[in-house]
């Protein structure tokens, strides 16, 4: 049943193959479940645009959201499905916001800005549909479907955030405030030298460009503490895309495992390094087990911009383990040799535009 609080119906007779702006009269539906924990507040489509290409529509969506937590618990975190179809690749997507910190009865903003394709005989109805995936509270609980599975990755980013906030909140603590802005600096730094890169599975089987394709042994870095081994792997790699990664480990703990992340970092082919968001591995691992992980898939790498990257080599790391129980492990600070979190990322942005008293009153909150 669709809550009258928490579904947006915004109607018109405008027809499918039209270009143009989305006309706010366009019909846009915001769907959330009757016991949802946040309803809607408003929605803004104006910077929408749709646009025919070949026999689809596409949809340009800059849409403003405003959401309530209608809970009686702290919200970390919320995952919606974005879709406009179901079929076709490219007609749906996901939105996450990670480390919020929205108290009962307060508001917040989402932003949607995405690129979605509908066929251009869609048929009547929304032409877009909002859903809510999960919600993430401060005691760790989740409610939502969790069809995109994002209760483990937003439980990931909360527990990445608590150990990120801990890291500088210790420094503030014990050294003062011009020891946090030095650590602000370093992380803003970090975060330029080494670019960040986005990694997704593009398809199942082999790339159709696949004569151009190369065999490349990659090494792994040890994560201190880490739950799994990993020895070391191959993958073909062509332009930017590797298909069917080869990976070969060892769950090195007594409590069987259901589940890996991997991260990435890619050097291109002009020795630029870059670190690539994590990419889930299809394991079930039992207390001490060694197993080698054959996907036949592809993983296409880009560049946030948009630029086009030539892979030149490629080094793995455990970014994330999952326990059968559903308990979690994430490396630590001082091993991270990751792309910065969601948390960090925050942080030292809010340095950057609000300068040191910013971060310290937020750092404080918690």
């Amino acid at each position: 049943m669709r809550s009258k609080l928490a579904s947006l119906s915004l109607l018109a007779a405008a027809a499918w193959a039209q270009s143009g702006r989305v006309d706010p009269q366009s019909t846009m539906d915001i769907t959330f479940p009757e016991d949802s924990p946040v309803s809607v507040v408003s929605a803004h489509w104006g910077d929408s645009n749709v646009s025919a290409r070949g026999g689809a529509m596409l949809l340009d969506l800059h849409t403003s959201l405003s959401l309530r937590n209608s809970s009686q618990r702290r919200i970390r975190g919320i995952t919606l499905l974005v879709k406009a179809q179901d079929v076709t690749p490219g007609g749906k997507a996901s939105v996450s916001v990670p480390s919020l910190n929205v108290a009962p009865g307060e508001s917040f903003p989402i932003r949607i800005d995405l690129r979605l394709l509908r066929p251009l005989q869609g048929g009547g109805g929304a032409m877009v549909k909002v859903e809510l995936d999960g919600v993430l509270f401060e005691d760790l609980s989740f409610f939502g479907p969790n069809t995109l599975n994002s209760r483990r990755s937003m439980i990931v980013w909360e527990l990445e955030a608590r150990r990120d906030r801990q890291y500088f909140r210790q420094v503030l603590d014990r050294y003062g405030a011009e020891p946090l802005r030095k650590a602000m600096i370093e992380s803003l730094g970090h975060q330029t030298d080494r670019g960040g890169m986005d990694a997704r599975v593009a398809h199942a089987g082999r790339s159709t460009n696949a004569g151009g394709e190369r065999s490349v042994q990659f090494a792994f870095l040890e994560m201190p503490n880490a739950p799994v081994e990993i020895t070391g792997g191959k993958v073909a790699v062509s332009g930017d895309e590797v298909h069917a990664p080869r990976i070969t480990m060892q769950n090195l703990t007594d409590r069987p495992i259901r589940g890996i992340e991997v991260g990435w970092m890619v050097k291109d082919t002009n020795g630029k390094q870059f670190v690539a968001g994590s990419v889930p591995l299809d394991v079930i691992l039992a207390p001490r087990q060694s197993t080698t992980v054959a996907q036949d898939t592809a993983l296409k790498f880009s560049q946030p911009n948009g630029q086009p990257i030539s892979i030149g080599s490629m080094t793995g790391f455990v970014s994330s383990v999952e326990f059968s129980d559903g308990r979690l492990w994430i490396p630590e600070r001082s091993g991270r040799v990751m792309t910065a979190s969601p948390e960090e990322q925050r942080l030292s942005e809010m340095y950057r535009n609000k300068g040191l008293s910013a971060v310290v009153e937020e750092l404080r909150k918690f």
